[in-house]
């Protein structure tokens, strides 16, 4: 049989009972402990965190039943398998009401009692399964790190959009990852085994764009002794990112525009049009719709854009994504002796301060520049950029000034300042979930569910 690592705490005051529960579990290789009161099971229980516990309703001074609770409070939730010799359908309803998995009568059909504990242990290792798959997911969607509900509502449109087929615009701030949204998006799709390809137009000389974009004939002008093929051909059957649109000229969006209607190009100096099948994503930092009324924007293609407009959050909306981020720079960047410095709560407490105008780049630097000054195994705050170090004091002086400029600190929702205490109390608790929870005045379940929001 095979070597089973799932653990078993057995609370039952009957001896005969108990003993036999154990021989039974034991020869079916899992791990057990077993006591014979909720006093005495509870510091085993959170010591020892079994996978399952099967305790008697009956015991002597505190009933298994108040036991529940207190088992859905831990960190790692066990199975709750309760037994009794006064089994009422009552009883058994306030059982699985109380949060208890499965509920069985003496006396016990002991095959059926070990099927019961196979198929509890079962669920649990496919709940642990699916959670994991989703935290990995949540924490790291292509690339992507993050777990804060406007990320999340963010990959759920990526998710959405990656199918359509139509064209994206990627809005946001300088360095809140747009070409990792594109990358995402482009994965996500059926076009995930054709080309990626990113190009920034605010990077290509204006007379050079129309060119790059759709390829040129040979000698269609000086210098050009050979064909190319351009951008949106070299895309086809794939993604072609055009970061900065907003700087692409008048003349050649109006060429865009006929791309994405009919599917055609024509190269500089060539009379034929050839189709392409690609999709564009355009993205940009700028406000389109001003540069539209400015008659810099071709209202047309703008609208046909923002068909599916996804906009990146900044990292100031981010919540306790800029810890993860954080954490994970400081990683990757350490150097490759598996150790890496940890990040002291004034530090963290400075970057939380810190509007971060350069977003998830802007982290990432200081990161680097952090773990470089670092000689020792914790980042303190005068490892950080200078403006990072004095960032409190200079949120301060614009509250008191009552400054609205960028770099105040902005107007929070009542979640997102809880969600800043909580992992204040965190801290300040060494990460000890108990203790924050009694801080808090609330049952470890709910600090998990707040932690997860």
């Amino acid at each position: 049989m095979t070597s089973k690592t799932e653990r078993i705490v057995v609370v039952e005051d009957d001896p005969g009972l108990q003993e036999l529960l154990v021989e039974e579990l034991e020869a079916e290789k899992y791990q057990v402990q077993a006591c014979d009161s909720v006093e005495s099971a509870l510091p085993l229980i959170e010591k020892w965190q079994p996978d399952l516990v099967v305790s008697d309703l009956r015991l002597p001074g505190a009933n298994g039943m108040t036991m529940v609770p207190k088992l859905l409070t831990l960190s790692d939730t066990p199975s709750i398998l309760l037994i009794t010799a006064f089994g009422t359908v009552a009883q058994a309803v306030e059982a699985l009401k109380q949060g208890a998995d499965d509920f069985l009568t003496k006396p016990l059909d002991m095959e059926h009692f070990l099927l019961c504990v196979r198929r509890l242990l079962e669920n649990r290792r496919l709940k642990h399964t699916v959670r994991a798959m989703r935290e990995q997911q949540t924490e790291n969607f292509h690339g992507m790190i993050g777990r804060s509900r406007t990320m999340r509502d963010l990959y759920q449109q990526i998710h959405q959009v990656a199918d359509a087929g139509s064209a994206v615009l990627v809005l946001g701030e300088s360095g809140t990852g747009k070409e990792l949204v594109a990358q995402a998006i482009h994965a996500e799709s059926a076009r995930q085994q054709g080309p990626f390809l990113a190009v920034n137009c605010a990077g290509i000389p204006k007379e050079l764009m129309e060119s790059e974009f759709f390829g040129h004939a040979a000698g269609a002008f000086t210098g050009a002794q050979k064909a190319r093929s351009g951008l949106l051909k070299e895309a086809h059957g794939g993604t072609l990112l055009l970061d900065e649109i907003g700087e692409m000229p008048l003349e050649l969006q109006a060429k865009l525009l006929r791309v994405l209607q009919e599917g055609t190009i024509r190269a500089v100096g060539s009379d034929q049009e050839t189709l392409v099948d690609v999709r564009i994503i355009a993205a940009t930092h700028r406000d389109l719709e001003t540069l539209v009324s400015e008659g810099k924007f071709r209202q047309d293609l703008f609208y046909r854009l923002e068909t599916f407009a996804l906009k990146v959050p900044p990292l100031r909306e981010r919540g306790d994504d800029r810890e993860l981020l954080a954490q994970h720079f400081v990683a990757a960047l350490s150097k490759d002796d598996g150790l890496s410095p940890s990040l002291s709560r004034e530090t963290m407490e400075k970057i939380y301060d810190y509007p971060f105008p350069g977003n998830v780049r802007e982290l990432q630097n200081a990161m680097e520049r952090a773990v470089t000054f670092c000689q020792g195994s914790e980042i303190r705050p005068e490892h950080l950029p200078e403006r990072m170090q004095q960032a409190s004091q200079l949120t301060l002086s614009q509250n008191d000034s009552g400054n609205s400029e960028p770099g105040m600190r902005e107007l929070r929702s009542l979640s997102d300042v809880q969600r800043d205490y909580v992992r204040y109390v965190l801290r300040e608790t060494g990460g000890n979930k108990r203790k924050a929870a009694e801080v808090l005045g609330v049952t470890r379940r709910t600090l998990y569910r707040w932690l997860e929001d």
